[in-house]
């Protein structure tokens, strides 16, 4: 399926391609799946790679990070790593779909493995959206693609930050996007595999809501000192988004 000189790109039927606002870029997703949220485009948002970097998104999904981040960034290559061969190939077919083949790479394997995958500290930045619930909390999805996504089936949250920890260079950055009711532990498994948090952003739906999301960069033996960021705002009023919103959709 294509459009005047776009790249023929097939897809399947439950399949439909959405407009990124960005670059003219589009991803492919599912029609009733699982598709990528506000999340994922705030940490596209917050996160910073500079010309020549080599980037590597942990948990990758439909793709949806490397794909804005290399529209938005002067990064040398992104790449994305996803356990579920399906979600994987539809990424895949994105990137084709976007013709970003040459900067642009996804492989098909587990968060647990990464380290037989890629040499340690071989990147520069890291980005993750991992699953936000863990197996004591939330209720299991029945497609399981989407509870793949939600729940730590795959992996937990130390698996993530360990595999982050190895692969990125000491100096370098990871990037994450969690739930704030897992902070602490958040932090703590952080400290543990020597990424110092230093800049840390809340987002909140509504100025007067409680905080629903929360940004974090860290560094691989950073030393101690943690910027709090003014929060971010999603709507000033029901349906209609903030400015900061807006900008970092590219609207």
């Amino acid at each position: 399926m294509s459009r005047g000189n776009e790249p023929a790109v097939q897809l399947k039927a439950d399949e439909r391609i959405d407009d990124l606002e960005r670059n003219g870029y589009r991803i492919i997703q599912k029609k009733n799946g699982f598709c990528f949220g506000m999340d994922a485009v705030l940490l596209s948002g917050f996160a910073k790679a500079y010309a020549g970097e080599r980037i590597l998104d942990l948990g990758t999904g439909t793709g949806i990070i490397p794909i804005l981040m290399e529209a938005k960034t002067e990064g040398s290559l992104f790449v994305g790593l996803e356990i579920q061969e399906e979600i994987a190939d539809m990424a895949r077919r994105s990137v084709a779909l976007n013709r970003a083949g040459e900067k642009i790479k996804i492989i098909t394997g587990d968060i647990r493995g990464a380290g037989s995958l890629f040499s340690s500290a071989s990147f520069d930045v890291i980005t993750s959206n991992p699953p936000y619930m863990d197996q004591a909390h939330g209720l299991k999805n029945p497609d399981m693609a989407k509870a793949i996504s939600r729940h730590e089936i795959f992996c937990t949250l130390e698996d993530v930050v360990q595999g982050a920890g190895r692969l990125v260079r000491p100096g370098g950055r990871f990037y994450l996007v969690h739930r704030p009711h897992r902070l602490v532990q958040i932090i703590n498994v952080l400290s543990k595999y020597r990424l110092e948090p230093k800049r840390m952003k809340f987002v909140h739906p509504f100025a007067d809501r409680e905080a629903n999301m929360v940004l974090i960069e860290a560094v691989r033996g950073g030393k101690p000192m943690l910027k709090l960021e003014k929060p971010l705002i999603v709507f000033k009023e029901p349906g209609v988004y903030t400015d900061e919103i807006r900008r970092v959709y590219g609207y």
